[in-house]
């Protein structure tokens, strides 16, 4: 029965093969399951409008099943219903979370800096995964992805990293606010951003072994550390522990299932040309993710047909992966969580000999069974997740190496859209502006046709969006 659904020999795998890559890409993603919770509850997520690392402590403090522990369960659930369907739907060895990155934009961007209410950021989130679904079904993504240059496409993954690995930074206690330099080196004595230095140190030691599930090890050793430190030491490190069984009932997805509020997003103060900028960021980011993830693994396997590729054609099963990939955004929003994208992780699965749907299935199931080890969710701290988002960062900071920085033409647009998301602390305005400079130099080099259509109406758009801020 799995042989010919999953048409194994027909992709050169068999059974125990696939079970063997589903688990290993859980292995190598499981990290969301503890990082996701912790960003999101930044945002407020805690129905009492605390914000910052207040919210945390204040979640906490009310129930952890009942607030944490929801988020928990809306990215657990997101994961294995989107998984699920790259699996049987596309048989594709994928496997899709909360994207990292996406989350930091939804929490530190859209909530924090923009004021909206999460319920306001949930319901962008379920309008750009509509969007992409639309655009998926009518080849409009396609068209929009060979519509915008290489370099900008490469600079917007650094930057990405970049804003994530600040995020990291910060979070571990790394570098702090100065009013004399804007930022400094934190205090590096400080048994917080002692632990997470540590955390850091551990996980890139692990990577640099080529351990799989680094960034989960790192997580669970520098949680293990600061319980040790908190309850030994006496060192108060904000480190929820449970009083209950590690292994429980999932908590209930109440706060946060279909919580998103279409009047809280458009009766936001920021502006309706704002509100369309972050709905068009969330779906370009989605996009440019996804696209990079899928195709990527073209040059390693043979998942997807290169002759077709080649041609300008995207074969039936990307066709499919984009479209399980586009209908996860929406339904994450739905349950209570950001943007649900491919992960790039999925190419440890596939480098284990993961070549189907199958592959995925078995990742959803681990993801799955997760769901009855909540109380553990509590304990992890901030500073334990921190050494993973900054090694999130680095490893996205590989695209620039497909930069050309001698080709001012191409190194400028580049240069502003990676630099402007972590020195604005926004990914949509490195975006905006990386997309003016592009246009504008190609305006006055003579070269208009070098530029596409939907490349002058994004620009137009976002000269519009900066006028209205004036």
């Amino acid at each position: 029965m799995l042989e010919k659904f999953f048409k194994l020999k027909e992709n050169h795998t068999n059974v125990r093969t696939e079970i063997i890559a589903g688990i290993t890409t859980f292995i190598t993603m499981a990290y969301i399951i503890f990082v996701n919770p912790n960003m999101l509850m930044m945002a407020g997520m805690n129905g009492k409008g605390i914000l910052g690392s207040d919210a945390v402590k204040a979640g906490l403090s009310i129930g952890n099943d009942k607030i944490i522990g929801a988020i928990f369960v809306a990215t657990v659930l997101s994961a294995v219903i989107a998984t699920l369907i790259m699996g049987l739907f596309a048989n594709a060895p994928f496997a899709q979370a909360a994207g990292m990155g996406m989350n930091a934009f939804f929490t530190f961007y859209v909530v924090l800096k923009c004021k909206i209410p999460w319920t306001g950021a949930l319901a962008a989130v379920f309008i750009c995964g509509v969007i992409n679904i639309i655009i998926t079904l009518t080849k409009v993504r396609i068209a929009i992805i060979n519509a915008i240059p290489e370099s900008i496409k490469k600079a917007i993954g650094a930057g990405i990293g970049l804003f994530i690995a600040l995020i990291g930074l910060k979070e571990a206690g790394l570098i702090v606010s100065d009013p004399a330099t804007l930022v400094a080196f934190g205090n590096i004595s400080s048994p917080a951003t002692l632990l997470a230095f540590i955390g850091l140190l551990i996980i890139i030691i692990l990577m640099v072994k080529d351990v799989k599930g680094a960034m989960l090890i790192g997580i669970i050793i520098t949680t293990i550390l600061g319980v040790i430190v908190q309850s030994s030491f006496g060192i108060n490190l904000n480190i929820f522990i449970p009083h209950s069984n590690i292994i429980s009932m999932p908590p209930s997805l109440a706060p946060t299932f279909l919580k998103l509020s279409f009047k809280d997003l458009f009766s936001s103060n920021i502006g309706f040309m704002s509100i369309i900028t972050i709905i068009i960021s969330f779906s370009l980011v989605d996009t440019f993710d996804t696209i990079g993830t899928l195709v990527g693994t073209t040059s390693k396997t043979d998942i997807f047909d290169e002759k077709e590729l080649s041609k300008g054609r995207f074969p039936k099963k990307l066709d499919r992966a984009l479209f399980a990939d586009a209908t996860a955004t929406s339904i994450g929003a739905l349950i209570g969580t950001s943007n649900v994208t491919t992960y790039v992780e999925s190419l440890s699965g596939i480098s284990a000999g993961g070549r189907t749907g199958l592959t995925s299935v078995v990742t959803a199931i681990c993801f799955l069974l997760t769901l009855f080890i909540s109380p553990l969710i509590g304990i992890v701290p901030g500073f334990a997740t921190a050494p993973a988002l900054i090694v999130v960062g680095i490893l996205m900071m590989s695209s620039i190496m497909g930069i050309d920085f001698n080709n001012l033409e191409e190194a400028v647009p580049a240069f502003f859209t990676l630099a402007m998301m972590p020195f604005t602390y926004s990914i949509a305005n490195g975006i905006a502006i990386g997309f003016i400079f592009y246009t504008l130099i190609k305006l006055f080099k003579g070269k208009l046709k070098e530029v596409s259509p939907m490349m002058y109406i994004f620009t137009a758009l976002f000269i519009l969006k900066f006028a209205l801020q004036m």
